[in-house]
């Protein structure tokens, strides 16, 4: 089943402190020729600001530019992810957030 809402926003740092809830939840970052990463965060907004200050690493270098994402309760999220993966086919399946500071 593919994310309840398929309502994708820029991967910006403006979009996402506009358009991301700092909610526990999925999501998934793209760009015009593929998903790149379906990952699952306690608060969505601060997994996705981590993930633009990354620099030089797999996830950057296939330059995502958009992200779409659906709140889901702690206790289902990991489960949302393996299915939503299962579906999608991203092409980096395991990727940590970087914790900076």
């Amino acid at each position: 089943m593919p994310f309840d809402r398929f309502v994708p926003h820029d991967f910006s740092l403006v979009s996402v402190q506009r358009n991301a809830p700092a909610l526990s939840g999925v999501y998934g970052l793209s760009n015009a020729r593929e998903w790149i990463l379906v990952g699952e965060a306690d608060n969505i907004k601060a997994a996705l600001l981590r993930h633009l200050q990354e620099t030089r690493t797999p996830l950057l270098e296939r330059e995502p530019t958009g992200f779409i994402f659906e709140l889901c309760v702690s206790y289902n999220r990991v489960a949302r992810q393996k299915r939503l993966i299962q579906e999608y086919r991203p092409v980096l399946r395991s990727y940590p957030v970087l914790k900076f500071g």
